[in-house]
């Protein structure tokens, strides 16, 4: 798959002294995993396996799992060195942690970000990327095709603190003008959208962001740090739910949020630090082995989502097919001028509604009913009645959610096996 390029856009590194305490530890350990090879020349899947090691005395070949809530001093004034920052080191795991710090590190390397937090799950990441800068009066103008959970962040948590949201059409580059002529502190956007694989213009809606003065925070789970770079065209924030396709195996929650060090130190790292959506280091360390087959993993299941759309797109009882490297779909040209491959979800409507669609998940024999995705099972949602059922009928409506969707993640499992699971299925439509 050829890569796409474009200019990263660095920001500054300094930081304020009051918040220089993970920072400076990362500093204290190099990040090196053998040798005197220099990380930012490795090769994508050469960072996904060695990234941010930190060896203990042991020189142990595994990442180590530090599971500890707290660390020791060997006095009460290296203790006050260590609170007062003159002294970096790790104090608490809510803080920071080693293993954490390890998958912050490979994240960072592989997204081509400057620094990265790790949360407790997604949705803390998504929240903490927003809260972290965002104050009463200030103004958010976001996509309105996203996970339900990020539509009631945006809808309902924040204007019960003053913030005003503009929930848009993010195919709409006249919308996204006109709602960014007045100045505005944050845009959040997600693409391919979730269930229905919206794709959002990201070189032109980050430049009509920063003329807006906003800070571009993008969720990239569905495309994978594989498969597009937000940083390459403005994004200045990205945020992922490691959940999905990095541990992608179904052993772990977790979250990151990658920019720049002056925007990881100043806003998230307080915010963080004393809100406490911390990784925990099992979590950590599993997200660590999860990327290292991270693209040994989308290889397979992309081929296999583009097999089984272009299988469902022959079939009589589908009526549409929803693929990003699909030609039928609606922003093909443009997925693929941002994206390296069409990703892992499929998400068709069968003809029936609702009642149709129960009868072809019901009557699934391999693939699995789950509103989890990224996984290497295949799992198969209803939008309509769970990840979007809180929306209600009008908002669906808006973001293209019928009842007879049916959102498809594709898995390892060999495609001739899935496409014959989906063929059976389809006879109960």
């Amino acid at each position: 798959m050829a890569k796409k390029k474009g200019p990263h856009r660095s920001g500054p590194k300094t930081r304020k002294p009051a918040e220089q305490t993970q920072a400076a530890v990362k500093t204290s350990a190099p990040a090196v995993a053998s040798g005197d090879a220099d990380p930012a020349r490795w090769h994508p899947d050469t960072r996904m396996t060695h990234g941010g090691v930190l060896r203990s005395d042991f020189k142990e070949t595994a990442e180590a799992i530090y599971m500890t809530s707290g660390f020791v001093y060997s006095s009460a004034e290296e203790a006050e060195a260590a609170f007062a920052n003159t002294k970096p080191r790790f104090i608490y795991s809510r803080f920071s942690n080693p293993t954490v710090q390890m998958f912050e590190s490979r994240m960072a390397l592989l997204e081509g970000a400057e620094d990265a937090r790790a949360t407790a799950s997604g949705m803390a990441a998504v929240f903490a990327s927003l809260a972290c800068q965002l104050k009463a009066g200030d103004r958010v103008v976001s996509s309105d095709a996203l996970f339900g959970s990020c539509q009631y962040i945006l809808a309902e948590i924040l204007p019960k603190y003053g913030i005003e949201t503009v929930l848009l059409d993010g195919r709409d580059l006249a919308a996204w003008r006109r709602a960014l002529a007045k100045p505005t502190a944050a845009v959040f956007l997600e693409t391919p959208s979730n269930p229905g694989l919206r794709i959002v213009d990201l070189r032109a809606v980050c430049d009509l962001a920063h003329k807006a003065g906003a800070c571009v925070v993008v969720d990239n789970v569905f495309a994978t740090p594989l498969l597009q770079k937000p940083f390459d065209y403005g994004a200045d924030v990205v945020v992922y739910s490691a959940t999905k396709h990095i541990d992608g195996q179904g052993r772990a929650l977790g979250g990151v949020v990658l920019g720049r060090r002056s925007f990881i130190n100043d806003k998230l790292q307080p915010f963080l630090r004393h809100t406490g959506p911390s990784l925990s280091p099992m979590n950590a360390w599993l997200l660590l082995k999860g990327l290292e087959t991270l693209d040994l993993r989308l290889q397979r299941e992309c081929a296999s989502a583009r097999r089984i759309a272009e299988f469902l797109s022959a079939q009589n009882k589908v009526e549409t097919v929803l693929y990003p490297g699909l030609k039928s779909h609606p922003q093909y040209a443009l997925a693929m001028s941002q994206m390296r491959d069409g990703g892992t979800l499929v998400t068709f409507d069968l003809k029936g509604g609702k009642g149709g669609a129960f009868r072809f998940l019901n009557a699934l024999k391999l693939i699995l009913i789950s509103n989890n995705l990224g996984d290497s099972k295949s799992l198969t949602t209803h939008p309509a009645t769970t990840t979007h059922q809180r929306l209600g009928p009008t908002l669906r409506k808006q973001q293209g959610i019928g009842d007879g969707m049916v959102r498809l993640s594709v898995g390892l499992e060999a495609a001739e096996d899935l496409e014959a699971d989906l063929a059976q299925a389809l006879t109960a439509v």
